[in-house]
């Protein structure tokens, strides 16, 4: 029986370590929260008091993280690393910088474990459901020992590579069009809003033209809202389009609209808006054109 340690129950996590004791996985989870350690325990896993604990003799450790700061943090301060079983895999699931996730697999190696890097897409929903998008990188032989694992917690998992940092680089273009996607719908709408528009009408035509996408369809609707539920922060795509620009920087490939996208989340956030849904992203538009 596998036994994975799960680091990082949040909106996300806590569904993803639900749905691997669902399939007959022994779950160790840790976070600071422990209300979500009540409801890991409450659904058959056992909650751990640190990272280390949830780790140790683990088969595998996922690490559903913020950044790579805390995938660091976890394994080299907190003892996570030193606790995993002698070739032991890490999972690190979130999304971090391609070059970030290379140099934490570099010290993974050297202590004489295995690292997958395996960022998901699919959001909570996703997570919910099991129905992820994962795309993973590392050798061969490492993904396979890990799929069964992956197969519990998303229905589209691909090997996009041999080299950790891969699966890093696959989100960050993923992010890219995403961001750039749910800008350039603010701006659209924004630019309908200058001559009044009717934004409803406008949704249903673009919805049903060639223009449109799948974000189209998604953020639309809640781009009409004052406040809607937040299902992602704009925040989120402060960090992630800064992290698809260090990429752009590191390999010398210019991103001009993921530049110009970053721009407009940074100025919501700037704004203190950075935990409105990322939706409102629009603000940003309708602020600048000086439309209400």
């Amino acid at each position: 029986m596998t036994r994975v340690a799960f680091v990082g129950l949040g909106a996300m996590g806590l569904p993803m370590a639900t749905n691997l004791l669902a399939r007959g996985f022994i779950v160790s989870g840790y976070d600071l929260s422990s209300k979500a350690l009540d409801s890991l325990e409450s659904s058959g896993g056992h909650r751990a008091g640190s990272a280390a604990e949830a780790a140790t003799e683990a088969d595998v450790l996922i690490l559903m993280v913020v950044n790579a700061a805390q995938a660091e943090a976890v394994l080299f301060e907190g003892g996570a690393l030193d606790a995993l079983r002698t070739d032991g895999v890490v999972a690190l699931m979130a999304t971090c910088p391609p070059a970030a996730v290379e140099a934490i697999g570099e010290r993974v190696r050297e202590a004489g474990r295995r690292m997958i890097d395996s960022p998901v897409s699919g959001g909570v929903a996703g997570a919910k459901a099991a129905t992820l998008t994962i795309m993973a990188a590392g050798t061969r032989d490492t993904f396979d020992r890990v799929k069964p694992v992956f197969d519990a917690l998303g229905d589209k998992v691909f090997h996009v590579g041999e080299r950790l940092g891969q699966g890093a680089m696959v989100k960050t273009v993923n992010q890219l069009l995403c961001g750039v996607h749910i800008a350039v719908v603010a701006e659209a709408f924004a630019l309908a809003t200058k001559v009044g528009v009717d934004l409803k009408i406008l949704l249903e035509i673009m919805s049903g033209s060639a223009a449109s996408s799948w974000m189209l369809k998604d953020r639309g609707p809640r781009m009409l809202e004052p406040d809607p539920e937040v299902t992602s922060a704009v925040d989120i795509f402060v960090k992630d389009l800064g992290i698809v620009l260090d990429a752009g920087r590191d390999t010398k490939a210019a991103l001009p609209l993921a530049a110009a996208a970053h721009q407009m989340f940074l100025a919501a956030s700037g704004r203190g808006e950075g935990a409105a849904d990322d939706s409102q992203v629009i603000r940003s538009y309708l602020t600048l054109n000086g439309s209400k």
